[in-house]
């Protein structure tokens, strides 16, 4: 039985319908990995320290020694988590075919793809491992892509409005969802961590490639820093270069929206996000918008809130070049998503009619 190597692209298309099992360690997996790989752990953080020090500082030969040994007593559970994951992709095939990686395609994958492969499993090698899968990354980040911006102030319910676009067969990437942060001092209350930025851009880079044949991409204006990660450069960049279709939401209609949204937070989350701004809202802003939560008065306190992103929103928009050529701006009554996606839509089909 042959074991099979392929090269990035062909790897990842055949990851689209095979296991794909990452066979490096716990930590490295935490920290980045292929979307919707298992990690299958060939060593421990620590073994993985054991048999490096012993490679630079002895041989390879004792490297490998030191490493058999390890991997010997896990053989068995390591086909056996195999099996069970194959089992539950209702895959029927009497050989099911897997796909391996390491960091550099080296001893790693070569040792597991062996022993899968001895099973009887149909193995294929990722060449150059996760390191040429990085690179592919990277690249995937610096192509020109036919990007739509939706804008607008903050509570204009451009998130919804990019779920409503994707119910209707457009090509959406959320870069908020990705984040797993919804973009400003608040976009963090409901603690769910973030990404690593490498494991983000990861994410981003399979939702730009999934859509590379789509005639146009929407995305949300955002900031380069959304929480704890950042838009890549390049990316970035290329978006403040694109069309802005500008939503523009009556004020009250917005702050009734970020009420429904936010309202609902424990005082405490809140007041600690107000605190967090402290320093460009200002400390009489910062004061008097607390005091009002703190009085229930949640509608004025987030009125002062909306004011200064509403401040911060337009210096953003028009802080790039020809902002006044990109943007476009489309009148509405009300935050709802059905309804904006459908102008949206039939704002593009009357242009290009």
């Amino acid at each position: 039985m042959a074991i099979t190597k392929l090269t990035i692209a062909p790897f990842l298309a055949a990851a689209q319908d095979h296991l794909v099992l990452d066979v490096r360690s716990p930590g490295e997996y935490q920290h980045a990995h292929i979307p919707g790989a298992q990690l299958l752990a060939l060593f421990t953080d620590e073994e993985r320290k054991i048999v490096g020090t012993a490679y630079k500082q002895q041989s390879r030969q004792k490297a490998i020694k030191i490493g058999l040994q390890f991997f010997g007593p896990k053989m068995v559970g390591m086909i056996e988590q195999v099996e069970q994951w194959c089992a539950a992709r209702n895959k029927e095939a009497e050989r099911p075919t897997v796909l391996v990686h390491c960091w550099r395609g080296g001893m790693r994958s070569a040792g597991v793809a062996w022993l899968l492969d001895l099973y009887g499993f149909n193995v294929i090698i990722l060449v150059g491992g996760y390191k040429t899968y990085r690179h592919w990354v990277l690249a995937q980040l610096e192509n020109n892509y036919p990007i739509h911006i939706v804008g607008g102030y903050t509570g204009s319910g451009k998130t919804d409005l990019l779920h409503e676009l994707t119910k209707q067969q457009e090509a959406v990437i959320d870069l908020e969802t990705l984040a797993l942060h919804k973009g400003s001092a608040f976009g963090a209350l409901d603690k769910i961590p973030q990404p690593s930025q490498e494991m983000f851009e990861n994410l981003l880079a399979h939702e730009l490639q999934k859509h590379e044949q789509a005639s146009r991409i929407w995305m949300e204006d955002e900031s380069q820093r959304i929480g704890l990660v950042n838009i890549p450069i390049v990316l970035f960049k290329q978006m403040r270069t694109k069309p802005v279709f500008f939503l523009d939401v009556p004020f009250e209609e917005r702050l009734n929206h970020i009420i429904k949204e936010y309202g609902g937070f424990e005082k405490e989350k809140l007041v600690n996000a107000i605190i967090r701004i402290k320093k460009r809202l200002g400390g009489l802003e910062t004061k008097t918008a607390i005091n009002y939560l703190l009085e229930d008065d949640v509608k004025e306190c987030f009125r002062i809130l909306l004011k200064y992103y509403d401040k911060l929103y337009i210096k953003g928009l028009y802080n790039r070049e020809n902002a006044e050529t990109l943007t476009c701006k489309i009148p509405v009554d009300q935050v709802d998503a059905e309804q904006n996606a459908g102008k949206l839509v039939n704002l593009l089909q009357t242009q290009h009619a």
